[in-house]
């Protein structure tokens, strides 16, 4: 019985990401990101059941893959879509005998579900990444892009939302997520094999900082916390060396 709860987890990820997609199609990225947010905690208790109860499989590896193409693949590529959307809605448009229209810019948003696509497919052959990510993990980037609509709806400031309902910021962003996705920057796994601060001390660090920005600044702490997991793991790979 056992064997079943880890992918039963993963596809309650799966479920979560069908529902935010819904939502972000139709414009409501809170409930979106709420969903997001609850098939990202599945996605990692899938991961950290398997392991506790020994029952790690090829099948339980694909579903986790396939259910995080929609859920931090999908969604924030809908999302960034429906944001390029409201900003370049004066651009021209693509249509073919009255029956395809719409603006042609905002497509490229879903360059970020190509790049996360790709980017599982990698995961899923790589052999070394055990205790490490190389890129950006799907999830992670998730959090990036729909953390863009709810500094808009929560943190209330003109300026940070002139900022990225700007059109360029948002092509600079979704550029900048296909990278970091694919990229070759080894970074630090949230895997605890035992709960030492010793072995976890980046680890620990790391969470007690995200729980002090997240404080501190709500939901704009998000991109902050990707940049520091970046920079953090850059400096543990250099003092590692």
């Amino acid at each position: 019985m056992k064997r079943y709860i880890p992918n039963a987890l993963t596809l309650l990820n799966l479920l979560s990401g069908c529902i935010a997609a819904i939502f972000a199609v139709n414009g409501n990225f809170t409930w979106a990101a709420y969903f997001v947010f609850l098939g990202v905690f599945f996605d990692f208790f899938d991961g950290f059941a398997a392991r506790k109860l020994n029952v790690q499989s090829e099948i339980g590896l694909q579903l986790d893959s396939l259910a995080d193409v929609v859920t931090s693949g999908l969604v924030p590529g809908i999302i960034m879509f429906k944001l390029l959307e409201l900003v370049v809605a004066d651009w021209s448009t693509l249509d073919f005998e009255n029956e395809f229209n719409m603006p042609f810019l905002p497509i490229l948003g879903l360059a970020i579900t190509l790049a996360s696509a790709y980017r599982l497919a990698k995961f899923n052959v790589d052999t070394e990444q055990q205790t490490f990510f190389k890129g950006l993990p799907t999830p992670a980037n998730a959090l990036l892009i729909i953390s863009l609509p709810l500094i808009i709806e929560f943190q209330n400031n003109d300026a940070i939302n002139a900022i990225i309902l700007n059109k360029y910021f948002l092509i600079a962003v979704t550029i900048l997520s296909c990278w970091l996705l694919n990229s070759g920057i080894k970074l630090f796994a949230l895997k605890f094999k035992n709960w030492n601060f010793k072995d976890n001390a980046t680890r620990y660090i790391f969470i007690l900082l995200c729980v002090v920005l997240l404080v501190v600044l709500k939901f704009a702490a998000i991109p902050v916390i990707i940049l520091l997991y970046i920079s953090m793991s850059v400096l543990n790979n250099l003092t590692s060396k």
